[in-house]
């Protein structure tokens, strides 16, 4: 990765983010450690892009049909046709999002991913990013996904992957999360996904998932169809 897919912009650089009692609890090899590292901790300076949105902005654009960076995109005709709900703020392509005039912000869990409240067949679009695992059931937050999309629309959206396991749950588990929940900022983690992750939007009835690799095995983002 030598430029931000995001804005373009080749000032990168990178810190760990990963906490010993995250690593510990979800059991990260050495090796798994460092890719997540990787995925969370490559940031753009310019825009605060990390690599995980990266991926997530690639996504969209190979969806899109879009050319050159994401920001150049978003001021296209094209995105400002589009209608965009986004679920949580994606980051550092979140303010690109907001550009749109079709775009729409709930944030999950004040809204339940598992009840939005938008009306069927509404977007052309539905974004998210690593908000997915915070779902108790993730297959009804993703069928809640598709049931506000339009014919052909598409979810796009990114989850911490371990490429080398299957997802498992954490229920019966000790509590994992994501963030301080003495700070507020904590959120609990329900599924650990794994390299089986696209079944999970079949099971909500996507029609199609496709997985987009930016720089394997760190930074996979998913685009389901529906």
């Amino acid at each position: 990765m030598t430029r931000c897919a995001v804005c373009g912009s080749a000032e990168l650089h990178y810190v760990e983010e990963l906490s010993a009692a995250l690593i510990g609890e979800w059991e990260l090899s050495v090796e798994e450690a460092a890719y997540v590292n990787r995925q969370q901790g490559l940031q753009c300076v310019q825009c605060g892009s990390t690599l995980r949105c990266m991926a997530l902005a690639t996504a969209l654009l190979r969806h899109c049909g879009g050319t050159g960076t994401f920001a150049e995109f978003s001021a296209s005709p094209a995105a400002q046709q589009l209608r965009l709900l986004e679920i949580n703020e994606a980051g550092g392509v979140a303010p690109f999002l907001a550009q749109w005039p079709g775009h729409q912000l709930v944030r999950y869990p004040d809204v339940d991913m598992q009840h939005l409240p938008q009306t069927d067949s509404t977007f052309d679009l539905v974004v998210h990013s690593d908000t997915l695992e915070h779902v108790p059931d993730p297959v009804a937050g993703l069928a809640e996904c598709r049931r506000v999309l339009r014919d052909s629309g598409a979810c796009v959206y990114t989850v911490p992957i371990i490429v080398g396991r299957l997802t498992r749950s954490r229920a019966g588990l000790p509590p994992s999360y994501h963030g301080d929940p003495a700070k507020g900022d904590g959120y609990l983690v329900h599924t650990e996904f794994g390299a089986d992750a696209w079944r999970w939007p079949l099971a909500a009835g996507f029609a199609d998932c496709r997985i987009v690799s930016l720089e394997h095995p760190a930074a996979q983002a998913l685009i389901a169809v529906r």
